[in-house]
């Protein structure tokens, strides 16, 4: 437990605090190195509010709220929509830039970051770049984490409609001036060096602890037919542009028995157009499942036999990066498939297990499905091979001290 004479450390991140896992990682580590963390997020839900609260009564850190969007206070949402849509227009119409174009309530972040007068601020997100700027030019210190490389993270139709030479100038200053920089990726850090002339940030991948396998319920809350291999993906929103529409091809082409879960938040038009890629007897294998809280999430994943990574490469911050997904997986002790992109790569070569499909290959994807799916003996050397990356290679245990060294060396450069 931190002691109120250790430094602040705040935490700044643009939505919920429950869908963010690395952030929570990230204070967790911090808290238990004895610093006094804070997290400030917004909220824009009364459930997910609930989540949040619930997620740190446990723990060593405290939860703030710096913009409250929830359905209950219907002005304060009227402005947020009034604001986003008048930066949108002036920056459409006279290429006027606002920090308003880079997130709602980011003019908020920037208040309670200002009064609150940490002793390390780190921010996360797209309006925390901003954020962290005004907080450097006040002699503040400031770290960041690249969960992502906001510049680069868009495809070439979108970047049209969005700041990104302003979102680079933020990434370039913050890389050059802040001495707390972690990235998700060895890929995506070498990357950042070369772009801004700078030394690589720290690798810090998207890992979870091992320990938490301990809280595993045993239950199958999922699965309709245990005997029948399960594949599972999740994300907090299903939708187009994930991979999902090639997943289904590719089993449409499988004449083996199978399950496919996937869980998030699904409109039931989107879920009907997958199960119109299936063959007709198939249709009822695809299962939607909504969310769960994130002490279930590991539960849930751990049920199912095969973890689907389908992530796409269409910019360069999806192609570097890992997703959480894979982590997840191999904590979960599924055998993993995963789309090669750069990131995953590096991923799946460090874990000694998983195959890798080039992306948009929906032969390679039907060919690596269909090799697990039939042949049991396979399926289970993969998992065993999944758990031992998880503990050995891939577990928070292992991550934190990177975290806590990154701190203690911002804490003791100078402002």
């Amino acid at each position: 437990m931190a002691r109120r004479d250790q430094p602040r450390i705040l935490i700044l991140i643009a939505h919920h605090l429950h869908t963010a896992p690395r952030p929570q990682k990230e204070a967790l580590a911090l808290a238990k190195a004895g610093y006094n963390v804070t997290i400030a997020c917004a909220w824009h839900d009364d459930t997910f509010a609930r989540r949040d609260e619930q997620l740190v009564q446990a723990h060593g850190y405290q939860l703030a709220c710096y913009a409250d969007f929830r359905p209950r206070y219907p002005i304060k949402r009227f402005l947020r929509r009034l604001q986003s849509k008048l930066a949108r227009l002036a920056w459409q119409r006279q290429g006027w830039f606002s920090p308003d174009l880079l997130g709602d309530g980011v003019r908020l972040m920037h208040g309670f970051a200002r009064d609150f007068s940490a002793d390390l601020t780190l921010v996360h997100s797209e309006g925390g770049l901003w954020v962290g700027e005004q907080l450097l030019r006040a002699k503040r210190r400031v770290g960041v984490d690249f969960e992502d490389w906001f510049s680069n993270d868009l495809l070439p139709a979108a970047r049209v409609h969005r700041p990104i030479e302003r979102l680079w100038q933020l990434e370039r200053r913050l890389s050059q001036q802040c001495r707390y920089r972690l990235a998700p990726s060895e890929a995506m850090a070498r990357a950042m060096a070369s772009a801004f002339e700078t030394d690589a940030p720290t690798c810090v991948y998207n890992a979870f602890p091992f320990a938490e396998r301990h809280t595993l319920d045993g239950e199958w809350r999922d699965r309709v037919d245990r005997q029948c291999p399960s594949l599972h993906w999740f994300s907090q929103t299903i939708g187009p542009g994930r991979g999902l529409e090639m997943l289904c091809d590719a089993l449409s082409r499988i004449s083996s028995p199978f399950e496919l879960h996937l869980r998030g938040r699904c409109k039931a038009d989107y879920a009907a157009a997958l199960r119109q890629r299936l063959r007709p007897e198939q249709r009822e294998q695809l299962v939607v499942h909504t969310t769960v809280p994130n002490g279930k999430l590991l539960s849930r994943i751990a049920e199912h036999d095969i973890g689907l990574a389908l992530e796409q490469c269409h910019c360069p911050s999806r192609d570097l990066t890992v997703s959480n997904k894979l982590f997840q997986y191999l904590q979960g002790g599924l055998a993993l498939i995963a789309t090669q992109t750069q990131g995953q790569a590096e991923a799946v070569a460090a874990a000694r297990c998983g195959r890798l499909v080039p992306p948009d290959d929906t032969a390679a994807l039907t060919d690596a499905i269909a090799g697990l799916l039939n042949d049991r003996e396979k399926r289970r050397r993969e998992q065993r091979a999944a758990l031992a990356a998880a503990q050995h290679t891939f577990c928070w245990e292992r991550m934190e001290a990177r975290v806590v060294a990154a701190a203690e060396a911002a804490l003791c450069a100078s402002t």
